[in-house]
């Protein structure tokens, strides 16, 4: 009778390291996922703040915004970050949605992460 238990035992012993095994990768799943969106939403607010600084650069010399020696260059650049910040945390214009699912196919073809 003893063999029997030591035998249920071992089984139950054997799907709670299954059960912990899982559920680590799971969560090793899930953390790549967040970085993965991390990174694409990096990507967009970058883009975005490229493309804004370029809009900017033809304002003038005078003003608040322009390269009129008293920093107005400077001051564009950091506008034109914190309005890519902005619209990235707003939603952004798309842009990490896409490239969110493009890495997460190239991760799955690659077998880094599995499938939802």
């Amino acid at each position: 009778m003893v063999a029997p238990l030591a035998m249920l035992g071992l089984s139950l012993a054997a799907n709670v390291v299954e059960g912990i095994a899982g559920s680590i990768s799971d969560s090793a799943k899930a953390a790549s996922k967040a970085q993965t969106r991390k990174t694409a939403e990096d990507f967009e607010t970058m883009f975005l703040e490229q493309s804004l600084d370029r809009l900017t650069q033809e304002t003038g010399e005078e003003g608040p915004l322009g390269n009129n020696g008293e920093g107005g260059g400077i001051y564009k650049s950091m506008l034109a970050k914190e309005y890519a910040k902005s619209v990235s945390k707003t939603g952004g214009v798309g842009i990490a949605d896409q490239v969110y699912a493009q890495m997460l196919k190239m991760q799955e073809s690659a077998g880094h992460v599995g499938g939802s």
